[in-house]
């Protein structure tokens, strides 16, 4: 009788402790989420090239969000690049202030006349001087050439030579018609070195397309630059990229649209910052608290689990909730399997 009121007491202290630790396992239903969102600024104005994301595309640091579309300068004659004062990051219009021009071109033609109608054939024709039109060119140690008027002033203007060399100092008689004759001159004038054509360009420079010594013809490129200036002139080039590893939770450009230093063109969430979040009933709050360790198991695949740990519970209750809970905030650290929005199911430790 004695062994058996013993082994029935037995019974029930195992029962009571199979109970006790089930009170004490608790589970939870969550789901996957975004702990925040980042913003990603536009670094400097311009205009959008092209669009590499969509919203839910996962993204690994340094992968493309957009490009910008350059301002591009040309070389407006053929020469040689005679000196380049600007790097990727400078300010151009700083340059330009600095040295005069951001870069130089000395033209094909080095030599220029500046003349005047005081000597030309006595005729309305002779003295009407035309920007562009083409003249012969004939100095007094009888040498010849060809030329073409750049710019008028009165009486007085410049012709660029384009075709045989003279020497600076020559005094240059400037003619109408090849065959030099009287009655087409229509000025004379002195050689002068040609000034290297400067080249101007505003905003940020990202790219010089030429050096020093370089041989352009007219059409090349010479510089692209995006509108406004980098944060301490630290260029940042053309493309904008993720900082870190994410998924877009949405995209606020498109190919074309025109943005400002510092507009919001994305956002995205870090998987850095995944967390799960569940919900928790006022009588369980009690038996859970910030730093417990926990269990984190995919609902579509049981097998995947995670530890995870408790950040903290809300104090407030849930606004939306027919009874009162609250919500549970828990980190981890994710994997692929992991995909904000997957819903998963907690357990505490027995």
């Amino acid at each position: 009788m004695k062994t058996l009121s013993r082994v029935a007491a037995i019974l029930l202290i195992l029962v009571l402790a199979a109970g006790t630790a089930c009170a004490d396992t608790l589970s939870l239903n969550g789901t996957i989420e975004a702990g925040e969102t980042v913003p990603v600024y536009a670094p400097i104005g311009g205009t959008v090239e092209s669009v590499s994301v969509e919203q839910g595309m996962r993204l690994n640091t340094g992968d493309m969000i957009f490009s910008y579309r350059t301002d591009k300068t040309y070389a407006s004659e053929d020469g040689k690049i005679a000196g380049v004062f600007v790097q990727a990051g400078d300010d151009a219009e700083t340059m330009t202030e600095r040295y005069g021009a951001d870069l130089y071109i000395e033209g094909n033609s080095v030599y220029t006349v500046s003349a005047s109608t005081q000597k030309a054939y006595a005729s309305a024709e002779t003295k009407m001087i035309h920007t562009g039109e083409s003249v012969y060119l004939m100095s007094k140690k009888g040498r010849y050439g060809v030329g073409i008027v750049t710019a008028v002033d009165g009486n007085n203007y410049t012709v660029r030579i384009t075709e045989n060399d003279f020497i600076t100092g020559d005094v240059i008689y400037v003619y109408r018609d090849s065959e030099y004759s009287a009655k087409q001159l229509i000025g004379r004038g002195t050689v002068a070195r040609a000034n290297p054509t400067a080249v101007n360009t505003t905003g940020a420079i990202v790219n010089v397309a030429v050096k020093n010594g370089d041989e352009v013809r007219r059409g090349d490129l010479l510089l692209e630059t995006l509108t406004g200036t980098f944060d301490g002139y630290r260029m940042s080039g053309t493309s904008v990229t993720a900082q870190e590893t994410g998924i877009v939770a949405s995209v606020s450009v498109e190919a074309g649209t025109v943005v400002t230093k510092g507009d919001i063109v994305a956002k995205i969430a870090p998987i850095s910052g995944m967390r799960v979040e569940a919900p928790i009933a006022a009588d369980d709050r009690k038996d859970l608290k910030a730093g417990d360790k926990v269990t984190i198991a995919l609902e579509s695949d049981e097998t995947k689990t995670y530890e995870g740990t408790v950040r903290y519970i809300s104090e407030l209750p849930e606004e939306d909730s027919e009874t009162i809970q609250y919500k549970v905030i828990i980190d981890f650290t994710p994997d692929e399997n992991a995909v904000f929005g997957m819903s998963v199911i907690v357990t505490t430790a027995e």
